[in-house]
């Protein structure tokens, strides 16, 4: 009887990097049809209402993933929850490449949904866990870099397709399921850096939970979490819409680098500002955020394609440096046991902005117009901005309280304090 061999697995370097392309990956085939979205309203005649609910129901599914899912690889292991997850996305890819109207749209995004919300906290969780040492800035810095440049990427990439590509709503879609039916395979060679541990069909039991030592942190930082995903939702479900109609632009690809400008800029200035203080950077990230946002409605009123784009890059500067300081001040409150928790926690907050706004503007539309719905929407993200640098440069002030984090065999014994990442001072 031959012995067991040891099962193969990557370095843990090798490990982190392949989570933080699966990141882009998923979060860039979430961005994938929102270029698409005019084409399809156009060769199916469907109203801007039913336009909102395809948007609407990812979000849905991907927060009762979130809610349901979000830190099963807590229990399980990170390396499961991903394998399954990404055999989901890559099933939603092909339903997307055999669409034939609104129905399988539905079933495409609701599947996207749910792949996209059970893999997210693993992925977030796992690079925390794989960073290269327990002080590195590099796991919270591609948390926030990763989504925003995938979200880019994919509006960009899919923009090109649709102008100058054949088969626009099919191709991308081809090439999103090889990659990610390579991924889930390549799940199988990730190390493990989760003990598996009692709980599992517990914690399937829908709840948002955050641990007591980040529950300030976390209130102070749902102002900003709220107005920078907001400002998301409105470019992801109306952007294309706004460059055809606000700036009278019908070229398909100025829809998609409307998206892109905002999430670019978003992963430059997170590259910018990852070693800074986070509670400073998210006050003069969120001032930044409110000012391009005001900045974004003036050029729509003047139909200014030079001054939205401009707008569109401030904002998302601050877009990218709010979301990245937030996410560091909250990641190094919770141990490797309450990780995926915590993150789970954050994404929630996060993709409720991202949905619930974007959806009531979708219907809003109809009756008010999108300049009037945009204008309203715009001007609440700017006074939740300007909410986030207040609240946050008063925890700043706020006296800190030591915290013992609990760490994993890999990442030995690290004490951190709130506001910090890992031993790095966030003070």
């Amino acid at each position: 009887m031959h012995p067991k061999l040891p099962a193969r697995r990557i370095p843990r370097t090798a490990g982190f990097w392949l989570l933080a392309v699966t990141l882009l990956a998923v979060l860039a085939a979430s961005a994938a049809p929102s270029p698409l979205y005019v084409v399809y309203q156009a060769r199916w005649g469907f109203s801007p209402t039913v336009l909102t609910a395809i948007f609407a129901i990812y979000v849905v599914a991907l927060l009762v993933a979130l809610l349901t899912v979000g830190e099963l690889s807590d229990h399980v292991g990170r390396r499961p929850v991903l394998a399954a997850a990404l055999v989901v996305e890559a099933a939603s890819m092909v339903v997307f490449l055999t669409a034939d109207g609104v129905g399988p749209l539905l079933v495409a995004r609701t599947l996207q949904g749910l792949a996209t919300g059970a893999a997210t906290g693993a992925l977030s969780a796992g690079l925390l866990d794989l960073q290269p040492s327990p002080g590195s800035s590099l796991g919270p810095l591609l948390n926030s870099v990763a989504p925003a440049s995938g979200l880019a990427a994919g509006a960009l990439g899919t923009g090109l397709l649709v102008q100058y590509a054949p088969a626009p709503t099919t191709l991308v879609f081809a090439l999103f399921t090889v990659l990610f039916v390579l991924l889930a395979a390549a799940m199988l060679l990730l190390p493990e850096p989760v003990t598996p541990r009692r709980g599992a069909w517990a914690s399937l039991r829908p709840r948002v939970s955050v641990p007591a030592a980040a529950r300030t942190t976390f209130l102070a930082a749902a102002p900003a979490l709220i107005a920078t995903w907001a400002l998301g939702g409105l470019y992801l479900a109306l952007g294309p819409s706004l460059a055809a109609e606000g700036l009278h632009i019908g070229n398909r690809l100025i829809g998609g680098l409307v998206v892109t400008t905002l999430f670019g800029a978003g992963a430059a200035a997170s590259l910018l500002v990852h070693t800074r203080t986070p509670h400073r950077v998210i006050a003069v990230g969120s001032v930044a955020l409110a000012a391009g946002t005001g900045l974004t409605l003036l050029a729509l009123a003047a139909s200014s394609a030079p001054l939205f784009f401009l707008a569109t890059a401030l904002a998302g500067a601050g877009f990218g440096s709010t979301f990245l300081s937030a996410f560091r001040s909250l990641a190094a409150l919770a141990g490797p046991g309450d990780r995926a928790k915590l993150i789970a926690s954050v994404y929630v907050v996060s993709y409720l902005a991202l949905s619930v706004p974007a959806v009531l503007a979708g219907l809003a539309v109809p009756s008010l117009g999108l300049d009037t719905t945009t204008t309203i929407y715009g001007a609440g993200v700017v006074v939740l901005a300007l909410v986030a640098a207040v609240s946050m440069t008063v925890v700043r002030k706020a006296p800190a309280t030591p915290l013992v984090l609990v760490a994993s065999s890999a990442d030995r014994d690290v004490v951190s304090r709130p506001g910090t990442c890992g031993a790095r001072s966030g003070g």
